[in-house]
């Protein structure tokens, strides 16, 4: 399986999910190293696109094609097995726990998760502390640019 990502140039070849801990997110908290992949270069874009402010164009970005091993066992969170404010802006602290939870508990290195930006799509959450992780490879690195009607006025 193929999962995406879009990434700033120089963290192309990072999947440490340093970015994640630092800043923390939907399904990680502070201090919890994740990796946010997609399903879609479509996802991916939309992901960027709600988390960048109206009228600034993200810049020098690469599309990173991520290969999961068809023999790996994906762990799956279905939307009805979530929390009611699984969706919340800001989000919410319970998505957090069951994500760093997946981390902690080091069972899956993969977990699919719906996307809350757009229904129905989902994204694969990496543990890069997970013992399998490393089988998971980086197959395509390429410069990616956004269209410009997403962002700007």
């Amino acid at each position: 399986m193929i999962v995406f990502r879009l990434s700033k140039s120089v963290y192309a070849n990072d999947l440490s999910g340093r970015g994640a801990e630092k800043a923390g997110g939907r399904w990680n908290s502070k201090g919890t190293a994740m990796v946010y992949t997609s399903e879609s270069r479509a996802l991916c874009t939309t992901e960027i696109a709600v988390h960048t402010p109206l009228g600034i164009l993200p810049l020098d970005y690469v599309i990173i094609a991520i290969e999961i091993p068809k023999t790996m066992v994906i762990q799956e969170l279905q939307a009805e097995e979530l929390p009611e404010d699984w969706k919340s802006l800001p989000h919410s602290h319970s998505t957090q726990e069951l994500g760093d939870t997946f981390i902690t508990t080091e069972k899956y290195a993969v977990l699919r998760v719906p996307s809350a930006v757009v229904q129905g799509e989902f994204n694969y959450l990496l543990n890069p502390a997970h013992r399998d992780f490393k089988k998971i490879k980086v197959k395509l690195i390429e410069p990616f640019d956004f269209d410009e009607r997403l962002f700007i006025k």
